[in-house]
């Protein structure tokens, strides 16, 4: 099967370092060329509970949607997204875009519809990939998240995966 560009939301509220590195971990397991964006807390949306680290991962796979949503729940599932006693939210993976889908597919809607409506999905994806145009909208991310009227704070926090800093310094720097 010829390989398909994905990208994937991540977050957690519980363990949050931990959790998204965990993710990471697995990930990396059957995901080729994959890239991190910056992480970034902001507060819960939907849920009551304690504030969020997102980040947003873009990589190629050769797995059909279906087994890519399946290895993401047993993902979830291992660091304890089911699990009946669970505080909070572990991990969360969600496939945001599965190459140019448009639709809906084995109960998964493509793109995602949190890509317009939450800060913490869109300013990533439009930082990993500016030039990207959504299917359904018709404008690249970067301009989506110029004209985004999202009323969510975000915060660019310090987050370090397999050695590498995955938040840029400078906008650390920027942010405080």
């Amino acid at each position: 099967m010829p390989l398909t560009e994905v990208y994937l939301g991540l977050g957690s509220n519980v363990e949050r370092e931990q959790h998204l590195c965990a993710g990471l971990n697995a990930l990396a397991g059957f995901l080729q060329d994959m890239k991190c964006s910056a992480v970034f807390e902001s507060l819960p949306v939907g849920i009551k509970s304690g504030p969020f680290f997102n980040l947003v991962v873009s990589a190629k796979t050769d797995f059909s949607l279906v087994e890519l949503s399946r290895r993401l729940k047993l993902i979830e599932a291992d660091n304890g997204r089911y699990a009946q006693d669970r505080k909070g939210l572990p991990l969360d993976i969600d496939v945001l875009f599965y190459g140019d889908l448009v639709g809906s597919f084995e109960g998964l809607t493509l793109p995602r519809a949190e890509i317009l409506k939450n800060a913490f999905v869109l300013w990533p994806l439009s930082l990993m990939a500016p030039d990207k145009v959504h299917p359904g909208v018709g404008k690249t991310l970067a301009q989506m998240w110029a004209d985004a009227q999202i009323d969510q704070v975000l915060a660019p926090v310090a987050f370090e995966w397999q050695g590498a800093h995955l938040t840029p310094v400078e906008m650390l720097e920027r942010s405080v």
